[in-house]
């Protein structure tokens, strides 16, 4: 999982060096909804875990 991430990191991290004049909105849509999107799995199982919901 941890190289999973890191990779996750570096490919953001290099969408600003590969097209600094343009920005691919695609990969930058992408890349939001599903850091929201594992949140929100994250919060939800926090939540099942912590019965606070």
């Amino acid at each position: 999982m941890r190289r999973f991430a890191m990779k996750a990191l570096f490919t953001v991290l290099n969408l600003n060096r590969v097209e600094r004049t343009r920005i691919d909105w695609d990969r930058t849509a992408i890349v939001a909804s599903t850091t929201v999107t594992l949140g929100l799995v994250a919060l939800y199982i926090w939540g099942k875990t912590t019965a606070r919901w």
